[in-house]
């Protein structure tokens, strides 16, 4: 059986010789992020957008990106090779990003720690048979939610409802009641042949999915509204739909309601 490979800090490992060293900022203090990719056809899914999150997420936590993963191509290249160093021709992917040395909250280095794992990827653009609103977690905005990891436990606790409720999916509010983002990807809705979708305000996560299928929607000519759009208008939708770098995928009911399919094809 093939050994687990990953990558610590530019440097294949074996998963066995993989070690935390104390201090570090990312169990103390969640003081960094992390990206999910997927390796595809020899390529990395979204790699540019990819590349414009981080940089964006590491201006935000005042990090500096080691070169490895601070271009396109460098990413690609690291991510690529762990893929195939594992035997996958297809990988879901994932990198996470701490601020390396010790220190209590205020930053001793703006220096990176980093680590890169693969498991095998599976599609599943399925429809979702049943979701709704979650009644105990609400979106929250702040200068880091539109990255992956510093409000993760938002996502967890989310994940917790869907699964007691016997739900597929899970559709995360903000505290007034706008609609912000599925438990694990963005979401839009389709009425009258325009598209729309939870502005960043919401506290939603600025997926490279939810990029792809925006530009996607406009270059063919679609109406695309971005803003703070309560439940009631995503419930008045024709077509309702989640996307994350994995999927896109059809939602057939939220509650009581239940939607078609929609007219555009947005998993390219």
């Amino acid at each position: 059986m093939r050994q687990k490979q990953l990558v610590f800090n530019g440097e294949l490992l074996g998963a066995d010789l993989f070690r935390v060293a104390l201090p570090n900022r990312g169990l103390a203090f969640r003081d960094g992020f992390f990206e999910t990719f997927i390796f595809i056809d020899g390529r990395v899914r979204f790699v540019a957008d990819h590349v414009v999150r981080m940089q964006r997420a590491a201006t935000a936590l005042y990090l500096s990106l080691p070169a490895a993963l601070a271009s396109a191509e460098a990413l690609e290249a690291t991510l690529a090779d762990l893929a195939r160093a594992n035997g996958l021709l297809a990988a879901r992917l994932r990198l996470q990003l701490w601020r390396a040395g010790g220190g209590r909250y205020t930053p001793p280095t703006d220096a990176c720690e980093w680590l890169a794992t693969a498991e095998p990827f599976v599609p599943d653009d399925s429809p979702v048979a049943k979701a709704d609103f979650a009644l105990e977690t609400y979106s929250i905005h702040s200068p880091l939610s539109f990255c992956k990891g510093p409000q993760a436990w938002l996502y967890v606790r989310a994940a917790h409802e869907r699964h007691q409720r016997g739900l597929d999916e899970i559709i995360l509010c903000d505290a007034a009641g706008h609609v912000a983002e599925a438990g694990a990807a963005a979401i839009f809705w389709i009425k009258n042949n325009v598209l729309f979708t939870p502005s960043l305000a919401s506290g939603c996560v600025a997926g490279v999915r939810r990029t792809q299928v925006l530009r996607a929607a406009r270059d063919a000519g679609m109406e695309c509204r971005e803003g703070l759009f309560l439940r009631e208008e995503l419930l008045d939708a024709d077509a309702v739909f989640t996307a994350n770098v994995a999927a896109v995928r059809v939602l057939a009911q939220v509650g009581t309601f239940e939607f078609g399919p929609p007219d555009f094809n947005f998993t390219a």
